[in-house]
């Protein structure tokens, strides 16, 4: 009898260890899988997270100029795609040496966050006129792609001083009147810097001294003035970008005379020094201005390889 109730004590004590074992095994195993669930998720998260995440990159297309030419415009009607974000303000990294000091990393700071597959474009007019820029873009990145929009130079040229003479007028500064830095002696002063950066031929041949042509979007200011869709559409080709941007996003504001854009049920109009009334010039200081440029125009078209409808 004794020997039958050890046999049985025996028996239930082996059970327990067995039971014990097996419980132990279900517990490792569920804090295994869940770990592993937990790690799966967190790598999916991270890779997911990793693909979207927004950072400042450096630009990979440039608005060069020309100043008064229309640059604000176009960047404004770029940033309607949705592949594009824009530097909201002009830079000016490669014409400031103040600025070119402080090195790529300040420049990439001043650039918009951007999702991965996104292009950044920044916009600085001053670049085109400036001689030392051309080169810097290029140990920058030589696959650069540059967008130049030019429009009348003597249209450009009387808008330049109009904008240079409001700047003067809101600090109460007196300016001279245009045609008294325009002429000398009755003849064009050549010296007169506004007339310098009209003379687009000259600035481009630095620029194709470094960059190939191909990779010069030249950009018809007025063109884009009177019709945007036709240029952005041209745009959208150069800077290989899917066609996004169309007709409607654009319609005439008959009050401010130009054309305003049309995103997602917003509008939004160019601010109002856009369409600034010019400063007067004479008619016959004028006709003198543009028989001044027909040489320059001239050798500017043949290096674009295009004519354009000016004076």
């Amino acid at each position: 009898m004794l020997w039958t109730v050890l046999l049985a004590l025996l028996l239930l004590l082996l059970l327990q260890t067995q039971l014990s074992v097996c419980l132990r095994e279900l517990r490792s195993g569920g804090s295994s899988s869940t770990a592993y669930s937990s790690s799966s998720t967190s790598s999916s998260t991270s890779s997911s997270s990793s693909y979207n995440a927004t950072m400042q990159r450096l630009p990979g297309a440039i608005i060069i100029g020309v100043r008064k030419g229309g640059t604000r415009a176009l960047l404004e009607m770029l940033n309607l795609h949705p592949d594009v974000e824009v530097a909201k303000a002009e830079v000016h990294f490669f014409n400031v040496e103040e600025h070119y000091r402080r090195g790529l990393a300040w420049y990439q700071a001043q650039m918009p966050f951007t999702l991965r597959g996104q292009l950044t474009v920044e916009k600085t007019p001053g670049y085109f006129a400036a001689p030392q820029v051309p080169l810097r873009i290029w140990d920058m990145n030589p696959a650069m792609r540059l967008l130049l929009i030019v429009r009348d130079p003597a249209e450009r040229l009387v808008s330049d001083y109009t904008q240079v003479l409001h700047n003067r007028l809101t600090r109460h500064k007196p300016y001279q009147p245009l045609e008294e830095l325009l002429l000398h002696n009755g003849h064009i002063n050549p010296g007169y810097k506004a007339l310098q950066r009209s003379l687009y031929y000259q600035h481009l041949a630095r620029w194709l001294e470094v960059f190939p042509r191909e990779q010069i979007h030249v950009v018809d200011g007025d063109a884009l003035i009177r019709d945007p869709f036709p240029e952005l559409r041209k745009a959208e080709r150069f800077l290989n970008l899917p066609p996004r941007i169309s007709p409607n996003n654009f319609y005439y504001n008959t009050t401010k005379g130009f054309y305003c854009l049309l995103s997602a049920g917003h509008d939004k109009c160019l601010d109002e020094s856009k369409g600034r009334p010019h400063a007067p010039l004479s008619t016959q200081a004028f006709k003198k201005l543009c028989r001044y440029f027909r040489k320059p125009n001239k050798l500017f078209f043949d290096m674009v390889g295009r004519s354009f409808s000016w004076c």
